[in-house]
């Protein structure tokens, strides 16, 4: 199954600290670069395994780097990420760069915007967003300011919006 990872830029996990085996890049004598070395591990939602995101988690965890990533065995889908058992990562999406990142924080923003204006009332005591908090940060606040005017099925349904800008922008299918 072919799936997506978020790592820090030096390809550590966000959360697990791990330092994942990168891909060999593609330079003028090689075409294509080959895949990390596969990663092994047990699978234990949200305490083990290889963790990775399909394209309608993308927004939940959100990174500097983004890599495809290949599973294999017995994939355990969850409501937010998959985990396998085996994993290895076979390309960084060179899409996600400052220019998607930036442009996905503006289109974050003005949907914060949007759903402040359209209940002030209901949102006064939400401070404004700003673009310090980063794309993950403000793509969040659209989602909770989603979810305080519609409830969680909102908030879901923002995410889902989320989820097409970045394979938009990424050109992901």
């Amino acid at each position: 199954m072919t799936a997506y990872k978020f790592l820090a830029e030096d390809g550590t996990g966000v959360f697990s600290r791990f330092r994942w085996p990168l891909p060999a890049r593609t330079t003028f004598f090689r075409r294509a670069g080959r895949p990390g070395e596969w990663v092994e591990s047990e699978v234990d939602p949200c305490r083990s395994g290889i963790h990775a995101c399909r394209l309608m988690d993308l927004p939940y965890w959100i990174a500097p780097a983004l890599y495809e990533i290949e599973l294999d065995g017995d994939v355990v889908s969850e409501p937010i990420k998959v985990v396998a058992p085996r994993g290895r990562l076979v390309r960084r999406v060179t899409a996600w760069n400052d220019k998607a990142r930036d442009e996905y924080s503006r289109r974050s923003l003005a949907r914060a915007g949007e759903l402040a204006a359209s209940a002030p009332e209901r949102l006064a005591a939400w401070p404004p967003p700003h673009t310090g908090g980063g794309p993950a940060l403000l793509g969040f606040i659209a989602a909770r300011m989603a979810e305080e005017l519609g409830g969680v099925h909102a908030y879901m349904e923002e995410r889902g919006r989320q989820s097409a800008w970045l394979a938009d922008l990424l050109e992901l299918d």
